[in-house]
């Protein structure tokens, strides 16, 4: 029989709740209950005997919830209580709580269960995970890949898409180098060949293991993919580190030792307080925001996402970050047409940053990459400008624009996504910083 606890408030008759406690012990080993407010019905200088469980109290509804937690080991928490005691915004932050530590969370017509860890690898893990799309995850996990090879380190990189492959597959990044001409074979096969895996791949020059899921829950759990088994894949490998890239904000259903946090500045800040913001930041030892820059933020909205992340975890390690293109091929002197997911407003910058960094000349910038349709429009209107195609690996990179270039005969060139420092926060530090828990972690929990 399950172990569980029973969160319970003042605005029930205590006779009441006992009988509740009792129906409860029906179905689990009641071992405890948290008081998280309410007064209209109870004496609070009463014995705690009136509920026939031990009851943890405290000002701090959360703490009380993670105090019981600690002391009764339960493998569900059993929400008793109700309005006016607790908010739906107060339910969320008591589920983020419970689920960080591994613990279900359940109501009268909700439950919340943990994202499952189908898998526990002998390889060390280090997480990367997001908020949400498009926050620039994968550009920082080609950066971490980068920074970790230079470093010295042997990693392999499990990536897993919307686009992913039907089997986890195996690129030897590090050996191979992957061709735009490559990258449209595999289009031509009915392959995504902007998946993240490819990306990792050509942009980072490291092992990758690339995986599908479908849907995503509000805590991160996916409903179907195959990533288990592309990370016993990646277990073979003997490699020092295995990074696991999550997707959108789903979560790699893969024991992570350590976890770095994505969060879009552009997002706000309800995508770190509300709901299931504080569950994925109480599971993570670094946060790295992206994007953190005008016209995506401003610097005012940027210091209040800082707020309420230190709300939750006042000691996390944050940095502040954006994005430049950085082309993998030689644009100088060529009439460029760019391609990005970047939103419209920070065009400007960015092209202007590759006419002063690299040389080009930026004729036109669409920010429609992950739409087909105007995307062809945007290259239709401007057809005849450029003679050299720029497109960052993502959505309709190969099957549009590399694709519409080979059919012109315009070359593409692909393009990264590298992340600056904008404020706060030393980058390379937080990534060393992280990796090390991870083998430290590893390390801990024996072989």
């Amino acid at each position: 029989m399950s172990r569980a606890i029973a969160l319970i408030d003042g605005e029930h008759y205590p006779p009441v709740v006992r009988f509740a406690l009792e129906r409860l012990a029906s179905e689990h080993d009641v071992v405890g209950a948290v008081f998280i407010g309410g007064t209209e019905k109870v004496d609070a200088e009463a014995s705690q005997d009136v509920y026939g469980v031990p009851v943890v109290r405290g000002a701090d509804r959360v703490a009380a919830l993670a105090e019981a937690i600690g002391r009764f080991a339960p493998d569900v928490a059993v929400d008793l209580s109700d309005e006016p005691v607790v908010t739906p915004e107060a339910r969320f932050e008591l589920a983020s709580a419970a689920l960080a530590a591994g613990v279900a969370y359940r109501g009268a017509d909700f439950s919340f269960e943990p994202p499952r860890t189908s898998l526990v690898t002998d390889t060390p893990t280090l997480a990367i995970i997001g908020t949400g799309k498009r926050v620039g995850k994968t550009g920082i996990s080609a950066y971490v890949a980068r920074h970790l090879k230079a470093s010295g380190r042997d990693i392999v990189v499990l990536a897993m898409g919307r686009g992913g492959p039907a089997e986890p597959e195996l690129i030897r990044g590090d050996e191979v180098s992957l061709t735009t001409e490559d990258l449209l074979a595999l289009a031509m096969q009915g392959k995504h060949a902007s998946s993240d895996n490819y990306e990792d791949a050509v942009m980072s020059r490291v092992t990758t293991v690339g995986c599908r899921r479908c849907g995503g829950g509000l805590a991160g759990e996916t409903f179907f993919s195959n990533v288990p088994e592309g990370a016993r894949l990646a277990d073979t490998l003997g490699k020092e580190l295995l990074v696991l890239e999550g997707s959108g904000a789903a979560i790699p259903p893969v024991h992570a030792d350590a976890t770095v946090l994505i969060v879009g500045a552009g997002q706000g800040v309800p995508y770190v307080r509300d709901h299931f913001g504080p569950y994925r930041l109480a599971i993570a030892d670094a946060v790295i925001v992206a994007g953190a820059e005008e016209p995506t933020a401003t610097a005012e909205e940027i210091a209040d996402l800082v707020s309420a992340i230190r709300a939750h975890r006042e000691d996390v390690p944050i940095a502040l970050t954006t994005f430049r293109p950085r082309p993998i091929g030689d644009v100088r002197g060529k009439r460029v047409f760019f391609a990005t997911t970047a939103p419209a407003g920070v065009l400007p910058k960015l092209s202007a940053f590759l006419e002063r960094e690299h040389g080009c000349e930026v004729v036109a910038a669409s920010p429609h990459l992950s739409d087909r349709t105007r995307l062809r429009e945007d290259m239709r209107t401007w057809a005849g400008r450029y003679d050299l195609l720029l497109t960052e690996l993502k959505a309709a990179a190969i099957d549009v624009v590399a694709a519409a270039g080979a059919e012109a005969g315009v070359p593409t060139v692909l393009c990264d996504n590298e992340p600056v420092v904008t404020g706060q926060g030393d980058l390379d530090a937080l990534i060393d910083r992280s990796v090390a828990r991870a083998l430290e972690r590893r390390a801990g929990r024996g072989a």
